[in-house]
């Protein structure tokens, strides 16, 4: 009677407890929701439907592909021309100068540093979706390009002396022959460089960029800072060395000029460095008055002109042998096919130049876009800058990205649209059809002094390493290894390598996530880790465990291992212990059981004496056998190592139910899955139910599609939220409790009534 009442009980409790609060398994939901019935399109329709065009269609397309069909026609004449205009040519002033000296970087003659700074900014103009950036020539892609140059056209290839090269006919050809190869290798690996930035913006393929973390980039863009101020040193100096690339240059790089210091020329390195002198304090006066100034003050321009004309008056070729600039045609060459046979011996460090051309720029691009409020289009980018490239190098130019220093003038001088950077190519325009031969005379030194103070920027971003030591230890791996790999190893290659370092470190992050056991903040249905708050209290007998990481095949033993310590229990420790007792146990009860039988056989000798002594006495005779065979039946019986069992058979586990929170789980392969199964399954042997809590829909898609639900695991194990599943496990611990309890009173009963 007592029985069924405590069911009554129970059962009112459990109504009462649905009433107050329903638990929201998976199961419940699927019972109450119903799935949209959305047919997916056949294939044929999809097809059908992707080729079918309108007027409305069309329109986006051609506005998507040229966007300059969208803005200019709204184009505010009134409010942005002036600012357009001021902008173009502050950045026209800067472009000069340095096209000519990043053609020194390429490795190819000054000339075609112009010819780079004018196809593809003028090809941008009608492309890109940005406003604010300058396309052009960059020092990183720049130094990239020489170095595949300088790889497959050495000096040693032509027999070009270093330092005891003379000016006869006969070196000059081979100084020709060198530079025409090298403008060869330059043209192809930039057509292969705008021919995969132009494949992957049609394919969509824009999201590339990610994998280039900005601590990579800034890392890279560091390591090619050296690089290029190591190549530099020698133009600085006057000193005629070999140009070294791929690993280990920059040191080999070093080692040429200081062995050759002595042979310094005094002329280039005072012009040098008054060069930088200038250049530097003119930065420093930007930057500091830069609110006040209306324009940036030109100083690159102004020490060009000012140097040409030193140069041209003092003839310092001839009276100093200060090497300089040399030939600059007037005109434009005739478009020619690039030589398609150096596309096999090119493509690796096309892709590397495509990916990094492409990320300098949208990284920058997004910059300004959200400065100014509005989009740039990622896969529009890789198309406007894979038609510069390709477009450009049928006119012998080389690879060209965004320039930093360059953007930052057009944007701060008040460039508002792509306007600015069409009027700084008709600059270069001008200077290639009429004043080019007027820069001849201008001392390399000076474009080398250009080159250094532009490194400036880059130079800086070494304080990236205390920021991220206080930040972010992996970032900071990540800084290093790519400033590392891309020194010593060259930039195609650390870049490779940096790439390689930045997964593996994704796959350390997902390996080496953070276990804890959730406790619940009182009076609410927060849980936070329980070792970081004092407040945070536990549940009694339940367990919450959460790991902030998706369950996959590289770090499902860690989860269990995880869970296994958390928790303090090892179902497979705790069924050892039970075999290795159940073994004890029956080895002594078969020991005990052969000792009781020698002992009952003793004492039944003894009594058949004792019963033999009494008759001879004429004393009545007792059944003495029975007793002494039930006390020492008793004894034995008390004697038995039933303890000890009962210690290892039932191990003292005050956890009756643990609750698995997947909310920062975003996906489960099959391993997963198995791991998972695996684990409830060992955890039910001993007692213990695991529960899962916090699915998203497609953590729940991939557990049914890997077949995780059957006869065994059900879907009433998963619940919406952690504080669901803790009252539901409260709630079946109180039932089991009341349910014992009667058990026990109705057994007591039954034997006082015995």
């Amino acid at each position: 009677m007592e029985l069924v009442s405590g069911e009554d009980e129970c059962l009112c409790q459990r109504q009462r407890y649905c009433v107050e609060r329903p638990i929201y398994t998976q199961e419940y939901l699927q019972e109450q929701l119903h799935l949209r019935k959305n047919e997916p399109p056949s294939i044929v329709r999809r097809i059908s439907h992707s080729c079918r065009c309108s007027g409305k269609k069309a329109k986006s397309q051609l506005y998507s592909f040229l966007p300059i069909l969208k803005w200019l026609p709204r184009y505010p004449v009134k409010e942005y021309l002036l600012g357009d205009i001021v902008s173009g040519l502050s950045t026209g002033v800067m472009q000069l100068p340095q096209g000519l000296a990043y053609a020194l970087l390429a490795a190819v003659p000054p000339v075609f540093g112009l010819y780079s700074s004018f196809y593809p900014v003028f090809l941008y103009t009608f492309f890109g979706t940005s406003r604010h950036i300058s396309i052009g020539t960059f020092a990183v892609i720049s130094l990239m390009i020489g170095g595949v140059a300088v790889r497959i056209a050495p000096d040693e290839r032509f027999q070009i002396g270093g330092m005891n090269s003379t000016n006869s006919t006969e070196e000059l050809e081979k100084i020709y022959e060198r530079d025409a190869l090298r403008v060869q290798v330059a043209v192809a690996i930039t057509l292969l460089t705008g021919l995969i930035q132009l494949c992957l913006g049609i394919l969509r393929f824009g999201f590339v960029a990610i994998y280039l973390t900005e601590p990579l980039v800034r890392g890279f863009t560091t390591a090619a800072a050296v690089h290029v101020f190591t190549s530099q040193l020698k133009y600085l100096l006057g000193i005629k060395t070999t140009r070294y690339s791929g690993p280990l240059s920059v040191i080999y790089s070093l080692v040429a000029v200081l062995s050759n210091i002595k042979t310094t020329n005094i002329a280039s390195l005072i012009v040098g460095f008054v060069c930088v002198a200038l250049l530097l304090g003119a930065k420093e006066i930007n930057d500091r008055f830069k609110k006040k100034l209306p324009v940036p003050i030109p100083m690159e321009i102004i020490v060009v002109i000012i140097s040409t004309g030193i140069s041209a008056g003092l003839t310092l070729k001839d009276t100093y042998g200060v090497d300089v600039v040399g030939n600059i045609p007037t005109g434009f060459r005739p478009p020619a096919l690039p030589d398609y046979n150096l596309f096999s011996a090119v493509f690796v460090d096309a892709v590397a130049i495509a990916v990094v051309g492409f990320s300098m720029t949208i990284s920058m691009a997004k910059i300004f876009a959200l400065k100014h409020g509005y989009a740039v289009n990622g896969n529009q980018e890789l198309i406007a800058l894979g038609l510069c490239n390709s477009v450009g190098s049928f006119f012998q130019t080389f690879a060209v990205t965004c320039s930093m220093s360059r953007s930052l003038v057009q944007e701060s001088t008040g460039g508002n649209t792509q306007i600015a950077g069409l009027l700084s190519s008709i600059m270069v325009l001008l200077v290639i059809l009429v004043l080019g031969y007027l820069f001849e005379p201008l001392p390399q030194t000076v474009l080398a002094a250009i080159v250094m103070v532009n490194l400036k920027g880059m130079f800086k971003q070494f304080a990236d390493i205390p920021h991220l030591w206080r930040s972010s230890k992996i970032e900071l791996v990540i800084w290093v290894v790519s400033f590392l790999a891309s020194v010593t190893l060259g930039l195609d290659y650390g870049l490779l390598v940096a790439v390689a370092f930045a997964i593996v470190t994704v796959i350390y992050r997902t390996q080496s996530a953070r276990y804890q056991i959730l406790g619940q903040v009182p009076n609410t249905d927060i849980y936070c880790d329980v070792e970081e708050y004092e407040e945070i209290k536990e549940f009694s007998g339940i367990k919450i465990f959460q790991a902030n990481t998706s369950l996959y095949f590289a770090n499902s033993e860690l989860y269990v291992s995880a869970l296994r310590k958390k928790t303090g229990i090892d179902p497979g420790a705790i069924l050892i212990a039970k075999k290795k007792a159940q073994k004890r146990h029956a080895k002594e009860l078969k020991k005990a059981k052969s000792t009781e039988k020698r002992a009952v056989l003793k004492l039944t000798n003894d009594v058949e004496m004792a019963v033999k002594h009494e008759l001879m006495d004429d004393e009545p005779m007792t059944d003495l056998s029975a007793n002494v065979k039930n006390g020492s039946a008793d004894r034995n019986t008390h004697n038995t190592p039933s303890e000890e069992l009962e210690y290892f058979m039932t191990p003292v586990i005050n956890v009756h139910s643990i609750i698995l929170d997947f909310t920062p789980v975003n996906f489960i392969d099959s391993v997963g899955a198995k791991t998972l199964k695996s684990l409830m399954k060992e955890y039910k042997e001993i007692g213990v139910d695991i529960l899962i809590s916090g699915c998203n829909g497609l953590v729940m898609q991939d557990l049914t599609r890997l077949n995780f639900f059957d006869q065994t695991i059900k879907r009433d194990c998963v619940f919406h939220s952690v504080h669901d599943a803790v009252i539901h496990c409260k709630f079946k611990a109180s039932c089991s409790a009341l349910t014992s309890s009667e058990e026990q009173v109705l057994t007591s009963d039954t034997q006082s009534q015995t």
